[in-house]
């Protein structure tokens, strides 16, 4: 395991600015990371992103609050609850699965995981999302298991979710996409918070002890690198951006679905 302090934090600075110039986090950038440049283990891996993920988060809330104030808000309640109503349980299944699987398994979903969120990426920003046509009743139930889904995605891959999230709020919902981004936010913590406790009962948590420091540095690394990034915010036009990181995933997902494979002497 390589645990040098600058190159933790480099690589935190590094996936902190490619989040942040979309606007995310960049723990999707983030997990293959942990896994092929500094040999965590899949699940070791997802724990570690999953702290790293809260950081960012709690680090973002205040400038997110100073953007959108929290009196925009509060009208929309309703729909962080709806979401969180899903998200929640989501999170607790999706970490109790992520403990249970095999370490090959894992390496399989989370290779199946980074493709899906490359996709995710481009649609988000290629398409412009409207608000789907439907009955209260059933937006409600769509909401709580297209929250369920996204806290079940979230807990695996130890990630906010906004990537899911936002397009989730606007498609459903039909808020604007400033206001969609700083609810994400608002659903995502406790969400993570749920699966951060889930992975707390299980061994594999001795990971961020053991290794605190280089924890501790690429936390550092991360939230520099997003606020690098979010700066730095439409320097690079999206028709450029979008498919080098989208390509950036795919290539990350080859690499992650490769450690599934047992290695023979």
């Amino acid at each position: 395991m390589r645990t040098s302090p600058l190159l933790a934090f480099a690589g935190g600075a590094a996936v902190g600015v490619l989040g942040g110039m979309i606007g995310l986090g960049g723990a999707e950038f983030r997990l293959p990371l942990l896994i092929t440049l500094f040999g965590f283990a899949a699940l070791q891996a997802v724990i570690v992103n999953k702290a790293l993920s809260l950081v960012v988060v709690v680090t973002a809330l205040p400038v997110r609050l100073v953007a959108v104030p929290w009196s925009a808000l509060t009208p929309h309640w309703s729909v962080v609850v709806n979401l969180l109503a899903g998200s929640l349980i989501g999170a607790w299944a999706g970490a109790t699965w992520a403990i249970r699987m095999r370490s090959g398994t894992l390496y399989r979903v989370l290779a199946a995981l980074l493709v899906l969120v490359a996709v995710a990426l481009i649609a988000n920003h290629t398409a412009t999302p409207r608000q789907l046509s439907a009955a209260p009743a059933a937006v409600v139930a769509i909401g709580v298991v297209a929250g369920f889904g996204i806290g079940v995605v979230a807990a695996i891959m130890g990630v906010a979710g906004g990537e899911l999230l936002i397009p989730t709020i606007v498609l459903l919902f039909g808020t604007d996409i400033k206001t969609a981004g700083s609810l994400s936010l608002a659903v995502s913590l406790p969400t993570m918070l749920v699966a951060f406790a889930r992975y707390s009962r299980d061994g594999s948590f001795t990971v961020l002890r053991h290794h605190a420091h280089v924890v501790a540095v690429l936390a550092a690394g991360s939230v520099t690198g997003t606020i690098a990034g979010g700066l730095l915010l439409g320097a690079i036009p999206d028709t450029v951006l979008l498919p080098l990181l989208a390509g950036l995933l795919l290539l990350s997902s080859i690499k992650v679905w490769r450690h599934a494979i047992p290695r023979h002497r």
